[in-house]
């Protein structure tokens, strides 16, 4: 079992027994509508150097010892569609514990190759950003999840309501690709998610 806790853009906590990662943190500063925040985990890793993503004095880390929790995997893609000449390099991150595994998107904006969609397949829980201009957009996101077929489907970075940039869109863009009866709503900013968890694209609410 892994808890997935958004706090707001691109930056998760993921939690698993008692160790937990946090990926992306943001400097608030550089998110319009999104407040400080702070997370207590035990490790932090980034996508990229972008201040939006590696803002690493958010994060209070514990100091406990990796006792082997995750497995973790990176996989280098880029920024953007023209193999980083735009926006740079971009990491995958997967994590995988008891049995569950994940994938973080970071600010992918090009196309996957065969190798590294072999890698993603099977996964249990994606997080993918939908929002366009700076990453992929809400129909490569789709064409991406079509392909990989996680069980969970986690959009991030989007402009929501009264918060994120003005030039990307907004997650509707994204749900609206799917039937409703496959999008869940959730009054937190937390899902489960374990081996029994049904498909679907989960819609976490921003704290």
């Amino acid at each position: 079992m892994m808890l997935i806790e958004w706090y707001g853009h691109s930056c998760f906590k993921i939690t698993s027994r008692d160790y937990s990662i946090a990926l992306d943190p943001y400097n608030p500063n550089m998110i319009n509508g999104l407040g400080n925040y702070h997370i207590e985990a035990d490790a932090v890793y980034c996508s990229h150097e972008h201040g939006d993503h590696n803002y690493k004095p958010a994060v209070t880390l514990s100091g406990k010892p990796d006792k082997g929790v995750f497995k973790i995997n990176f996989i280098e893609t880029f920024h953007d569609e023209e193999s980083g000449q735009k926006r740079g390099r971009n990491k995958i991150t997967m994590l995988e514990s008891d049995g569950i595994k994940v994938a973080h998107m970071g600010d992918l904006g090009c196309d996957l190759s065969k190798s590294q969609i072999n890698t993603l397949k099977n996964l249990d829980a994606l997080m993918i950003p939908i929002g366009g201009y700076y990453t992929i957009d809400a129909h490569k996101a789709k064409a991406i999840c079509d392909v990989l077929k996680p069980r969970v489907i986690i959009p991030m970075h989007y402009r929501g309501d009264g918060f994120g940039p003005a030039v990307i869109a907004t997650k509707e863009s994204f749900t609206e690709l799917y039937q409703k009866t496959y999008i869940v709503k959730y009054d937190s900013n937390i899902i489960e998610v374990n081996s029994s968890t049904i498909n679907q694209v989960a819609i976490l609410k921003y704290r």
